[in-house]
């Protein structure tokens, strides 16, 4: 499975391609941050990300896509980039029809740490080892990339089959209508 990793942000998207199987030696294909300054237009900034994941798009051909889902932060600004560039990666994917899929921080660095409160510095740890690179990647938003493609290709397994049962169960359920509700009767025993 190859797995296109996204942390978004708008001044520093951060991308990076693993390639593996859950349970074996996953392997890096490319790590990077497509950068937009911060001075420019909303539009440009958005349409240089475009750019910059269609590159990565073109050049490592995943099979997923892996986008860090959007969380309530208390700086809107900060949480607004972040869904603008969310946005700009699943459109790319969805154009293309690469399936996506969204985890959240704690998920990620649960899957990757053993713990969903780990830090930065933990992470690009991980990282480092479980992809047996000889520093960790930087800035952090490359790590970060790196570690929700980890976790995507650690999880997509049991999701899978959760899905599958999810969808044998509703094949194997009786299928019901819904009942008309019963007619009320107006006059309740009282004459007029």
């Amino acid at each position: 499975m190859r797995v296109l990793g996204v942390d978004p942000g708008l001044t520093r998207c951060g991308v990076g391609v693993v390639e593996g199987v859950a349970g074996r030696p996953l392997t890096m294909l490319g790590v990077g941050v497509v950068r937009t300054p911060s001075d420019a237009d909303l539009g440009h900034r958005l349409v240089a990300v475009e750019e910059g994941l269609e590159q990565w798009l073109d050049e490592h051909r995943p099979e997923f896509v892996a986008v860090e889902r959007v969380f309530s932060q208390h700086n809107v600004r900060t949480v607004m980039g972040t869904a603008q560039a969310s946005a700009v990666a699943i459109l790319c994917a969805s154009r293309r029809g690469i399936p996506v899929a969204l985890h959240t921080p704690s998920e990620v660095k649960a899957a990757v740490t053993g713990s969903g409160r780990a830090d930065k510095a933990q992470v690009g740890a991980m990282v480092t080892r479980l992809l047996r690179l000889d520093a960790p990647p930087r800035p952090a938003d490359a790590a970060d990339a790196l570690a929700l493609a980890i976790c995507h290709i650690w999880r997509a397994p049991a999701q899978n089959r959760l899905q599958q049962a999810v969808a044998a169960h509703a094949a194997r359920a009786p299928q019901t209508t819904p009942r008309a509700p019963a007619a009320r009767h107006a006059s309740k025993g009282r004459t007029a």
